[in-house]
């Protein structure tokens, strides 16, 4: 189906969804500059995820269409040695981040600032994992809010983990340990929101805000997009 969604976050920002219904055939000819791509595809992928990995590209192109479009069918999406996205042929100004889980693909195109993005998946993993990943005091918020029957456990896990993957993405680095260097602060679940975070990094501790939301039964969205001052 064609994008989902498309949210200006802010004047150099736009948040998009795709609602991922298409096999990779029908989205290879979305995509401008199909051989360089094919290039870069990850080997050994199966349909589902060469279908995410291109639905991923195929919505940075809508959202670069949307915004530069005089460079648009010129962009290359990459990644970098860590993984992350970037927007060869772009200039040092933009900045992207990019998710996907299931059928739903969500992606942030920023001019300016950094940006983080995630969508998950409702599963029970997140619950069976929350001390792993959860500071001792989110974890007895959390479980406080299950037993009050705030939320049910399953999505309230899995949105935690998503807006600490969203802090992750934001932070830019490599080796975060989520329990002690990604912190959430208390919140009121609701289907959608903003979440107190702190990012401990270098020494320094900084405030920043996840929004959430739920784009579709059985799953949830976390993002945040912070312009230069």
């Amino acid at each position: 189906m064609p994008l989902y969604s498309l949210q200006h976050l802010s004047p150099t920002a736009v948040l998009g969804l795709w609602h991922l219904t298409e096999t990779p055939a029908e989205l290879w000819p979305l995509l401008p500059q199909p051989e360089a791509y094919q290039a870069l595809l990850p080997a050994k992928t199966d349909a589902r995820r060469q279908a995410q990995w291109l639905g991923g590209r195929v919505l940075l192109h809508r959202l670069l269409s949307e915004t530069l479009p005089d460079l648009a069918a010129e962009i290359l999406v990459q990644n970098d040695n860590t993984g992350r996205p970037w927007l060869a042929g772009a200039g040092p100004g933009p900045t992207v981040s990019l998710s996907h889980s299931g059928t739903w693909v969500a992606a942030i195109l920023a001019q300016d600032g950094r940006a983080g993005v995630d969508v998950e998946e409702i599963r029970d993993k997140a619950h069976r994992l929350a001390s792993k990943f959860l500071a001792a005091d989110e974890w007895a918020a959390a479980q406080a809010a299950s037993q009050a029957g705030l939320n049910d456990a399953s999505t309230h896990y899995s949105l935690l983990w998503s807006a600490k993957e969203t802090l992750y993405k934001l932070s830019a680095q490599r080796g975060i340990i989520f329990k002690t260097q990604l912190l959430l602060g208390e919140f009121e679940p609701r289907e959608s929101g903003e979440i107190p975070a702190t990012l401990v990094l270098n020494g320094l501790q900084t405030r920043h805000c996840i929004c959430y939301s739920q784009p579709a039964p059985g799953y949830v969205l976390t993002y945040c997009h912070e312009p230069h001052a």
